[in-house]
């Protein structure tokens, strides 16, 4: 028998059946981690035992858990907690999620049934999971909305959050995104600056996005930008030391305007440029390449 690790890193893998739970599972193969496909949360207790005494042979481990019913909760909210006492562990729970249109998309592209509606439309077994997996998707630490990601930028987010020096150290990604398009369901903090100036009605700067200097520059220079921008960082600079003390691994700052083109991007780039010297960030911008003719950035 081994020594107990000093270091072993848990990743529960869970959320909604058809959005990248097997994609995900497979980066971390990529990552290195020891993963376990659907393992019965009563036995994780006994699996993290077994690893403890591996004598640092397995320091990372990820758990796929695909819950089909209630009487599961139990026992993994008790096994979570039992994790979470012990000091050689830091575990995570990572949350997959999408659109419940898209997730129907994938189960008809696939002809697979919904695993809680083998007879009946797929919507009806979607829906009844997105019930049953609520309070779950509340004490993950990290939601990632795969609607509109690739199995490759999948792949590419996971493995970003979950590589570095410091795999529990605390990142802030500032996102950019339409309101035309819909809401981000995996943001943490959403910001609507449909208020501000829109560079949409000036000719020359309709076409371009927030990623170009003349459409940055005419977004910040209006006062209200100037006012909004001020009490915005005061307000991050306090709570993101707060997100960090509280145990989160990840924040997703949203960032919206009407189309997700201009005024949205142009902010996102400096809210992540700002907390760059401080946190390590990343940035992305969901819609900027979307409806390009018509968008009301």
């Amino acid at each position: 028998m081994g020594q107990p690790n000093e270091d072993i890193q848990v990743v529960i893998i869970t959320g909604m059946s058809g959005a990248g739970k097997t994609v995900a599972m497979q980066s971390f193969e990529d990552l290195g981690y020891y993963c376990v496909d659907n393992l019965p949360p009563a036995l994780i207790p006994t699996f993290i035992d077994l690893i403890e005494s591996s004598g640092g042979k397995m320091n990372k481990v990820a758990l796929v858990i695909d819950l089909r019913g209630r009487e599961f909760f139990d026992h993994l909210f008790e096994a979570v907690d039992q994790l979470r006492l012990k000091t050689n562990l830091r575990t995570h729970i990572l949350f997959l999620d999408a659109k419940d249109n898209v997730l129907v998309r994938r189960y008809k592209e696939t002809r697979r049934s919904h695993p809680l509606a083998a007879e009946e439309a797929p919507l009806e077994g979607i829906q009844h999971e997105r019930e049953i997996l609520e309070d779950l998707k509340g004490r993950a630490r990290q939601i990632i909305d795969t609607s509109d990601l690739k199995p490759k930028q999948l792949r590419e987010r996971i493995i970003q959050s979950f590589t570095g020096p410091e795999k529990d150290a605390f990142s802030v990604n500032v996102m950019s995104f339409g309101f035309k398009y819909g809401l981000p369901i995996d943001a943490d903090l959403v910001f609507d600056v449909r208020f501000l100036p829109n560079p949409h009605y000036i000719d020359y700067l309709q076409p371009k996005t927030g990623l170009e200097e003349e459409v940055s520059s005419y977004v910040l220079k209006w006062s209200e930008t100037k006012e909004f921008m001020k009490k915005l960082i005061d307000m991050l600079e306090y709570m993101l030391p707060q997100y960090k003390r509280e145990g989160k691994s990840q924040l997703i700052i949203a960032i919206g305007c009407t189309g997700g083109k201009h005024r949205s991007v142009t902010l996102a780039e400096y809210i992540a440029d700002y907390f760059a010297g401080d946190y390590a960030t990343h940035k992305s911008h969901r819609d900027v390449e979307k409806g390009k003719k018509y968008n009301r950035g």
